[in-house]
């Protein structure tokens, strides 16, 4: 029998005839060297014909002259190609060698407009950018002076936003910016100020989440109305609450509960300043809470009246795509917008709170007026923390973030809270600054010396964007119905423009690129 092992032939008996004779083995061992010799001349015989057959094709082979072709063919010039010397510094060139962009965002998201480094479009979305794992918190920053164009970007960036699913909500619009754009998409604007019928009454249950229980919701509502009472009454206090101030609230809203199915707070405050006999059996509940009540009453009966004092008049309907709060009619009253931002927070943290309300901005305007307040920048705080949880993304907006100087002193809690803020957005937009802003808005956000330098000459609409550890320079591009729809300048320059007319960019001027 044979076998073959690694191309070799090999013989051997395996059995051998009992009795065999000998010439009979000769000629068995004869025949198998045979083979062997058979098999080898076959494999170099074939081995023979591949290396002919391989020369040739290398023969029949046609190749181009090591010059070049001869003639018109060989696309030359007839001398020398020469170049000009450079000399430069190793420095110069390294910044222009290998001459590479930034690729940018990707094409997921909403169009901002032209990255002015790469030429190309400039996508931006927090939410797809937190599922691609490039942020790891969808916060927002926006800053910039008067004029540079931050609230068109802020208004661009979430009414495109709203084809996508997304909503928006407005705690508070002190310049009534955001009235238009809410009613222009289809929201709501909510106007409250003296002399108008809108009344917001801090104890309504707000917006109930659709997987929460009746006793999970009663304890809710319970401990909402405490916290909201007591935020509003550090608020006109402008100090934090004492323990015995704690226990006046508690009982008081208790005794108005049990008196009435929506409780107002007109009811509460009379509760605090004379107890219920049932819950002072000392007799010192009503010492105790004199002087919250006394604070409360501003909002029911003193100079803060006419829009705490009742039921609502508005409901807060989180299904809109958007809701915004107008503050206008009171922007030079401080007390009264801190109050207004309470109760809003309070009808907003309910909304948030709906596992199935989506996903939504929540656009701060003139942050630097509402973070005063340490009520308001506890609740910022708070949301800007559970923005994954929720769903959210925050968006605060300055002029300058030298801003975050005035909150509070050097040092104190709330500081380090409104510095926690900056580290907790990792999408930064700095739009053009001034020069004596430059060292604190580079020391805030981590810019480089040359990103430093591109703020003051940056134009109108021009941004630099710190998305975590990459920088862009887009310019923003608006739609004439938006910058029609965005304009804050009507009144300075005598403008007047209808937003209902489908019409209005027949009536604007022919500069798409243009933002005011």
């Amino acid at each position: 029998m044979t076998e073959r092992d690694e191309g070799r032939l090999h013989t051997s008996v395996l059995i051998g005839p009992n009795g065999e004779r000998r010439k009979h083995r000769k000629a068995r061992r004869q025949a198998a060297a045979q083979v062997e010799v058979d098999a080898r001349a076959a494999r170099k015989a074939e081995a023979k014909a591949k290396w002919e057959a391989e020369q040739a094709e290398k023969r029949a082979t046609v190749f181009l002259p090591a010059a070049g072709e001869a003639g018109p063919a060989a696309l030359r010039t007839p001398g020398r190609f020469r170049l000009p010397r450079h000399q430069d510094t190793s420095a110069t060139l390294a910044g222009q060698y290998p001459f590479l962009a930034e690729a940018g965002l990707g094409s997921s998201g909403v169009f901002v407009g032209q990255d002015l480094y790469s030429g190309g479009s400039f996508v931006f979305d927090p939410w797809e950018l937190y599922r691609r794992g490039v942020i790891t918190a969808p916060n927002i920053v926006l800053a910039g002076i008067v004029g540079s164009g931050k609230s068109s970007l802020a208004k661009s960036l979430y009414t495109r936003s709203l084809p996508f699913g997304r909503r928006v909500y407005v705690p508070g619009d002190p310049k009534g910016e955001h009235t238009p754009v809410a009613e222009a998409v289809g929201g709501r604007a909510i106007v409250l100020g003296h002399g108008l019928r809108n009344r917001l009454n801090p104890l309504d249950e707000g917006h109930r989440p659709s997987t929460v229980s009746d006793a999970e919701w009663a304890s809710q509502v319970t401990a909402r109305r405490r916290d909201l009472i007591g935020a509003l009454a550090e608020t006109v206090l402008d100090r934090p609450l004492s323990p015995l101030e704690h226990t006046a609230i508690d009982l008081a809203l208790a005794d108005a509960v049990r008196s009435a199915e929506v409780p107002i707070l007109p009811m509460v405050v009379d509760r605090i300043l004379a107890p219920n006999p049932a819950d002072d059996e000392d007799r010192r509940l009503a010492e105790d809470g004199r002087l919250v009540g006394h604070a409360l009453r501003r909002l029911v009966a003193g100079d803060l009246q006419g829009l705490f004092d009742g039921p609502s008049t508005v409901r807060f309907d989180p299904s809109l795509p958007m809701v915004s709060l107008d503050l206008s009619r009171v922007a030079e009253n401080s007390p009264l917008i801190s109050v207004l931002m309470t109760c809003s927070s309070a009808w907003m943290e309910s909304a948030l709170s709906d596992p199935n309300g989506g996903q939504r901005f929540v656009i701060y305007d003139e942050a630097w007026r509402l973070m005063q307040y340490p009520s308001l920048l506890r609740r910022m705080d708070a949301q800007w923390r559970l923005a994954r949880h929720y769903g959210i993304s925050n968006m605060l907006v300055f002029h300058k973030l030298s801003d975050l100087d005035n909150v509070g002193d050097a040092g104190t809690a709330m500081r380090a809270l409104a510095s926690s803020l900056l580290a907790n957005a990792e999408v930064r937009i700095v739009y053009r600054q001034e020069p004596d802003q430059l060292g604190s808005t580079a020391l805030a956000l981590g810019l480089t010396g040359t990103e430093q330098k591109l703020l003051p000459g940056l134009g109108t609409g021009q941004g630099l964007w710190r998305i975590k550890d990459r920088s862009f320079v887009v310019q923003h591009q608006l739609h004439p119905a938006e910058l029609a729809a965005f304009d804050t300048t009507a009144r300075m320059t005598s403008e007047t423009r209808e937003f209902t007319n489908p019409d209005v960019a027949s009536r604007i001027p022919k500069a798409p690129g243009e933002i005011r």
